[in-house]
Protein backbone atom coordinates (compact mmCIF):
# COMPACT_ATOMS: atom_id res chain seq x y z
CA UNK A 1 0.00 0.00 0.00
CA UNK A 2 1.17 3.52 -0.78
CA UNK A 3 0.01 6.70 0.89
CA UNK A 4 -1.43 9.56 -1.11
CA UNK A 5 1.84 11.45 -0.60
CA UNK A 6 3.86 8.51 -1.98
CA UNK A 7 1.54 8.19 -4.98
CA UNK A 8 1.88 11.91 -5.61
CA UNK A 9 5.70 11.71 -5.56
CA UNK A 10 5.70 8.56 -7.71
CA UNK A 11 3.36 9.89 -10.41
CA UNK A 12 3.82 13.65 -10.30
CA UNK A 13 0.08 14.01 -9.72
CA UNK A 14 -0.77 16.51 -7.01
CA UNK A 15 -2.44 15.38 -3.80
CA UNK A 16 -5.28 17.78 -4.56
CA UNK A 17 -5.87 16.05 -7.92
CA UNK A 18 -5.89 12.59 -6.30
CA UNK A 19 -8.38 13.85 -3.74
CA UNK A 20 -10.55 15.23 -6.54
CA UNK A 21 -10.43 11.91 -8.41
CA UNK A 22 -11.72 10.28 -5.22
CA UNK A 23 -14.48 12.87 -4.80
CA UNK A 24 -15.86 12.32 -8.32
CA UNK A 25 -15.61 8.53 -8.07
CA UNK A 26 -12.88 8.22 -10.71
CA UNK A 27 -10.18 6.70 -8.48
CA UNK A 28 -11.03 5.72 -4.94
CA UNK A 29 -8.34 4.70 -2.45
CA UNK A 30 -8.04 0.97 -1.77
CA UNK A 31 -8.22 1.56 1.98
CA UNK A 32 -7.62 4.17 4.64
CA UNK A 33 -5.10 4.19 7.44
CA UNK A 34 -6.15 4.30 11.09
CA UNK A 35 -5.61 8.05 10.88
CA UNK A 36 -7.95 8.26 7.87
CA UNK A 37 -5.30 8.80 5.18
CA UNK A 38 -5.91 7.43 1.69
CA UNK A 39 -3.99 4.26 0.78
CA UNK A 40 -3.53 2.85 -2.73
CA UNK A 41 -2.66 -0.74 -3.72
CA UNK A 42 -1.19 -2.02 -7.01
CA UNK A 43 -4.67 -2.36 -8.53
CA UNK A 44 -5.41 1.31 -7.85
CA UNK A 45 -2.06 2.33 -9.33
CA UNK A 46 -2.79 0.30 -12.48
CA UNK A 47 -6.12 2.11 -12.78
CA UNK A 48 -4.33 5.43 -12.30
CA UNK A 49 -2.03 4.54 -15.21
CA UNK A 50 -5.11 3.99 -17.39
CA UNK A 51 -6.53 7.34 -16.28
CA UNK A 52 -3.29 9.17 -17.03
CA UNK A 53 -3.00 7.55 -20.46
CA UNK A 54 -6.52 8.70 -21.30
CA UNK A 55 -5.72 12.16 -19.93
CA UNK A 56 -2.58 12.35 -22.08
CA UNK A 57 -4.91 11.80 -25.04
CA UNK A 58 -7.10 14.68 -23.78
CA UNK A 59 -10.11 12.58 -22.81
CA UNK A 60 -12.41 14.47 -20.40
CA UNK A 61 -12.59 13.05 -16.88
CA UNK A 62 -16.30 12.29 -17.30
CA UNK A 63 -15.59 10.15 -20.38
CA UNK A 64 -12.71 8.38 -18.63
CA UNK A 65 -14.94 7.46 -15.71
CA UNK A 66 -17.65 6.18 -18.04
CA UNK A 67 -15.12 4.06 -19.95
CA UNK A 68 -13.48 2.58 -16.84
CA UNK A 69 -16.86 1.93 -15.17
CA UNK A 70 -18.09 -0.12 -18.10
CA UNK A 71 -18.82 -3.66 -16.92
CA UNK A 72 -17.15 -5.06 -20.04
CA UNK A 73 -14.15 -2.71 -20.04
CA UNK A 74 -11.15 -4.53 -21.51
CA UNK A 75 -7.84 -2.96 -20.31
CA UNK A 76 -5.83 -4.88 -22.92
CA UNK A 77 -7.94 -3.65 -25.81
CA UNK A 78 -7.95 -0.09 -24.44
CA UNK A 79 -4.16 -0.16 -24.12
CA UNK A 80 -3.74 -1.28 -27.74
CA UNK A 81 -5.94 1.60 -28.89
CA UNK A 82 -4.11 4.06 -26.63
CA UNK A 83 -0.79 2.95 -28.13
CA UNK A 84 -2.17 3.46 -31.64
CA UNK A 85 -3.41 6.96 -30.74
CA UNK A 86 -0.11 7.87 -29.09
CA UNK A 87 1.78 6.74 -32.20
CA UNK A 88 -0.48 8.92 -34.34
CA UNK A 89 0.14 11.83 -31.99
CA UNK A 90 3.91 11.26 -32.19
CA UNK A 91 3.69 11.19 -35.99
CA UNK A 92 1.68 14.42 -35.90
CA UNK A 93 4.25 16.12 -33.65
CA UNK A 94 7.13 14.87 -35.82
CA UNK A 95 5.41 16.38 -38.87
CA UNK A 96 5.00 19.70 -37.08
CA UNK A 97 8.67 19.72 -36.07
CA UNK A 98 9.69 18.90 -39.63
CA UNK A 99 7.49 21.72 -40.96
CA UNK A 100 8.86 24.21 -38.43
CA UNK A 101 12.44 23.36 -39.47
CA UNK A 102 11.60 23.74 -43.15
CA UNK A 103 9.98 27.13 -42.47
CA UNK A 104 13.08 28.18 -40.53
CA UNK A 105 15.44 27.02 -43.27
CA UNK A 106 13.40 28.68 -46.03
CA UNK A 107 12.84 31.93 -44.21
CA UNK A 108 9.14 31.54 -43.51
CA UNK A 109 8.12 31.05 -47.16
CA UNK A 110 7.38 27.34 -47.00
CA UNK A 111 3.59 27.05 -47.47
CA UNK A 112 2.57 23.54 -46.38
CA UNK A 113 -0.47 22.92 -44.18
CA UNK A 114 -0.66 19.12 -44.31
CA UNK A 115 1.16 18.80 -40.99
CA UNK A 116 -1.80 20.47 -39.24
CA UNK A 117 -4.23 17.81 -40.44
CA UNK A 118 -5.41 15.74 -37.43
CA UNK A 119 -8.41 14.12 -39.12
CA UNK A 120 -6.85 10.63 -39.15
CA UNK A 121 -6.17 10.77 -35.41
CA UNK A 122 -9.61 12.22 -34.64
CA UNK A 123 -11.35 9.55 -36.73
CA UNK A 124 -9.51 6.74 -34.94
CA UNK A 125 -10.25 8.29 -31.53
CA UNK A 126 -13.94 8.48 -32.43
CA UNK A 127 -13.93 4.83 -33.47
CA UNK A 128 -12.17 3.84 -30.26
CA UNK A 129 -14.66 5.77 -28.13
CA UNK A 130 -17.50 4.12 -30.00
CA UNK A 131 -16.10 0.68 -29.24
CA UNK A 132 -15.76 1.60 -25.54
CA UNK A 133 -19.02 3.34 -24.91
CA UNK A 134 -21.76 3.03 -27.49
CA UNK A 135 -23.21 -0.43 -26.86
CA UNK A 136 -26.92 -0.74 -26.08
CA UNK A 137 -26.08 -2.02 -22.61
CA UNK A 138 -23.83 0.93 -21.92
CA UNK A 139 -26.40 3.46 -23.15
CA UNK A 140 -28.93 1.86 -20.80
CA UNK A 141 -26.39 2.00 -17.97
CA UNK A 142 -25.75 5.70 -18.68
CA UNK A 143 -29.48 6.41 -18.49
CA UNK A 144 -29.97 4.57 -15.21
CA UNK A 145 -26.86 6.03 -13.59
CA UNK A 146 -27.53 9.62 -14.63
CA UNK A 147 -27.92 11.83 -11.59
CA UNK A 148 -26.81 9.26 -9.06
CA UNK A 149 -24.69 10.62 -6.26
CA UNK A 150 -21.37 8.98 -5.27
CA UNK A 151 -23.18 7.76 -2.16
CA UNK A 152 -25.87 6.06 -4.21
CA UNK A 153 -23.25 4.47 -6.47
CA UNK A 154 -21.45 3.21 -3.39
CA UNK A 155 -24.67 1.72 -2.02
CA UNK A 156 -25.25 -0.13 -5.32
CA UNK A 157 -21.74 -1.53 -5.22
CA UNK A 158 -22.27 -2.66 -1.63
CA UNK A 159 -25.50 -4.35 -2.69
CA UNK A 160 -23.61 -6.24 -5.39
CA UNK A 161 -20.89 -7.23 -2.92
CA UNK A 162 -23.54 -8.50 -0.51
CA UNK A 163 -24.69 -10.95 -3.18
CA UNK A 164 -21.11 -12.13 -3.67
CA UNK A 165 -20.81 -12.57 0.08
CA UNK A 166 -23.77 -14.97 -0.21
CA UNK A 167 -21.92 -16.81 -2.98
CA UNK A 168 -18.91 -17.01 -0.69
CA UNK A 169 -20.93 -18.55 2.11
CA UNK A 170 -21.83 -21.54 -0.10
CA UNK A 171 -18.70 -21.75 -2.26
CA UNK A 172 -17.89 -25.22 -0.92
CA UNK A 173 -21.15 -26.53 -2.37
CA UNK A 174 -22.45 -27.39 -5.83
CA UNK A 175 -22.42 -24.42 -8.26
CA UNK A 176 -25.25 -26.11 -10.18
CA UNK A 177 -27.28 -26.64 -7.02
CA UNK A 178 -30.54 -24.88 -6.21
CA UNK A 179 -29.01 -22.43 -3.74
CA UNK A 180 -26.26 -21.30 -6.10
CA UNK A 181 -28.65 -21.02 -9.04
CA UNK A 182 -31.00 -18.91 -6.93
CA UNK A 183 -28.11 -16.51 -6.29
CA UNK A 184 -27.27 -16.35 -10.00
CA UNK A 185 -30.84 -15.24 -10.71
CA UNK A 186 -30.63 -12.74 -7.87
CA UNK A 187 -27.38 -11.29 -9.29
CA UNK A 188 -28.79 -11.13 -12.82
CA UNK A 189 -31.91 -9.40 -11.56
CA UNK A 190 -29.89 -6.90 -9.53
CA UNK A 191 -27.78 -5.93 -12.53
CA UNK A 192 -30.87 -5.61 -14.74
CA UNK A 193 -32.68 -3.44 -12.19
CA UNK A 194 -29.85 -1.04 -11.43
CA UNK A 195 -27.52 -1.09 -14.44
CA UNK A 196 -28.68 -2.60 -17.74
CA UNK A 197 -30.58 -5.57 -19.11
CA UNK A 198 -28.35 -8.47 -18.12
CA UNK A 199 -28.88 -11.16 -20.73
CA UNK A 200 -27.39 -14.61 -20.26
CA UNK A 201 -24.67 -13.72 -22.77
CA UNK A 202 -23.71 -10.59 -20.84
CA UNK A 203 -23.90 -12.48 -17.54
CA UNK A 204 -21.54 -15.15 -18.89
CA UNK A 205 -19.09 -12.47 -20.02
CA UNK A 206 -19.22 -10.86 -16.59
CA UNK A 207 -18.69 -14.24 -14.96
CA UNK A 208 -15.46 -14.65 -16.91
CA UNK A 209 -14.20 -11.39 -15.40
CA UNK A 210 -15.25 -12.50 -11.92
CA UNK A 211 -12.86 -15.45 -12.20
CA UNK A 212 -10.13 -13.93 -14.39
CA UNK A 213 -7.82 -12.99 -11.52
CA UNK A 214 -7.93 -9.18 -11.88
CA UNK A 215 -9.50 -6.50 -9.71
CA UNK A 216 -12.97 -8.03 -10.05
CA UNK A 217 -11.75 -11.36 -8.66
CA UNK A 218 -9.73 -9.68 -5.91
CA UNK A 219 -12.68 -7.60 -4.71
CA UNK A 220 -15.11 -10.52 -4.87
CA UNK A 221 -12.74 -12.87 -3.05
CA UNK A 222 -12.06 -10.23 -0.42
CA UNK A 223 -15.78 -10.01 0.16
CA UNK A 224 -16.73 -13.70 0.03
CA UNK A 225 -13.47 -15.52 0.66
CA UNK A 226 -10.88 -17.02 -1.65
CA UNK A 227 -12.45 -18.81 -4.60
CA UNK A 228 -15.74 -16.91 -4.50
CA UNK A 229 -15.20 -15.36 -7.96
CA UNK A 230 -14.44 -18.76 -9.49
CA UNK A 231 -17.45 -20.32 -7.76
CA UNK A 232 -19.77 -17.55 -8.97
CA UNK A 233 -18.50 -18.06 -12.52
CA UNK A 234 -19.08 -21.82 -12.28
CA UNK A 235 -22.64 -21.16 -11.08
CA UNK A 236 -23.21 -18.71 -13.94
CA UNK A 237 -21.88 -21.24 -16.45
CA UNK A 238 -24.29 -23.83 -15.08
CA UNK A 239 -27.15 -21.33 -15.38
CA UNK A 240 -26.21 -20.49 -18.98
CA UNK A 241 -25.53 -24.08 -19.97
CA UNK A 242 -21.96 -23.20 -20.92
Amino acid sequence: MKTVHEVSRLTGISIRTLQYYDQIGLLSPSARSEAGYRLYDDGALEKLQQILLFRSLEFPLKEIRQILDRPDFDPGKALEQQIALLKMRREHIDNLIRLAREIKNKGGKHMDFKAFDTSKMEKYAAQAKASWGHTDAYREYEGKSAGRTPGQEKALTEGMMAIFAEFGAIRAGDPAGEEAQSLVKKLQGYITEHMYTCTDAILLSLGQMYAAGGDFTKNIDTCGGEGTGAFAYAAIRAHCGA
